[in-house]
This record gives structure tokens, sequence and C-alpha cells, in this order.
């Protein structure tokens, strides 16, 4: 009788851990435009996400990728996004920023010298091809 009252027990709390922590979401962002409404607009799919899957007690995880003209979203001194990235990095511990190395790397040989990301953006090698195995583990794909 101790035996199943101890597996009733575990039983339930295994079950209450796991409804107490929900189910985790993963999203990935995309953004390869320079264009402050589609920046905006990702930032705000971001906030949207976040906030729809917190108040159903889900948990989600967000990373949100920038190559191409889009890189320009963490470019240090040009972002036309900077003040909210640099906010959300603080508010949404959810959501990561990654920058497209490829694309870095062909910015700074066109314009000869030193072109600094800010300080929230992580550098992948490939944008796209971080994508692409953010969709192979699972990852949901969005396209503001």
């Amino acid at each position: 009788m101790k035996t199943i009252l101890t597996a009733i027990l575990l039983f339930f709390t295994v079950n209450g851990v796991a409804l107490a922590e929900g189910v985790k979401h993963y999203v990935a962002i995309h953004v390869d435009q320079n264009d402050p409404k589609i920046m905006n607009l990702a930032l705000n799919n971001a906030v949207n996400v976040t906030e729809y899957y917190e108040s159903k007690g889900d948990i989600v995880e967000i990373e949100l990728v920038a190559y191409g003209p889009g890189l320009n979203m963490f470019v240090e001194g040009k972002s036309p996004v900077a003040n909210r990235i640099s906010v959300l990095s603080l508010q949404l511990e959810n959501l990561q920023f990654s920058a497209c190395g490829n694309t870095h790397r062909k910015m700074i040989e066109k314009t000869g010298g030193p072109v600094p990301l800010m300080s929230e953006a992580t550098v992948v090698p490939s944008g796209v091809v971080r994508l692409i195995e953010l969709q192979e583990q699972g990852y949901s794909y969005v396209r503001p």
C-alpha cells in the first residue's frame, strides 16, 4: 500500500511540476530588410508572442535573426530600433538577437573599416544557416 501511495504522490508531483512549467515554444523571427517598419514589426511580434504564451502559463524562446540589409537593425549608431532592442533585451530574457557574420564581414569590406554591432547582438556564421538550424531544432519560422 505504501508503494502505491508513493507512486501516486510521485505521479502528481511530477505532473504538477510539468503543469507549472507549461508548454515550451520556440520561435525564429527573420529580418532581411533595412526597413524600420519591418524591424519594429519583428520586435512587436516578439513582444506579442511572449505576452500571449506567458498569459497561458507557457514558456517561449525567441531568436530574431538579421542578415542582408536587415543587419542594419544591429549596427551601432545606425539602427533605427536601437532603443527598443536595448529595452527589450532587458525586459525579455527569452529573446536573443543573432547577426549574420557573412553580411557583417561584407559590410566591413565595403566600408573599409569597422562596423560595430550593438552589444545585444550575437554574431553567427550565417543568418540563413542559423534559420535552417533553428527550424531543424523545432523552431517555428516567422517572417514579418
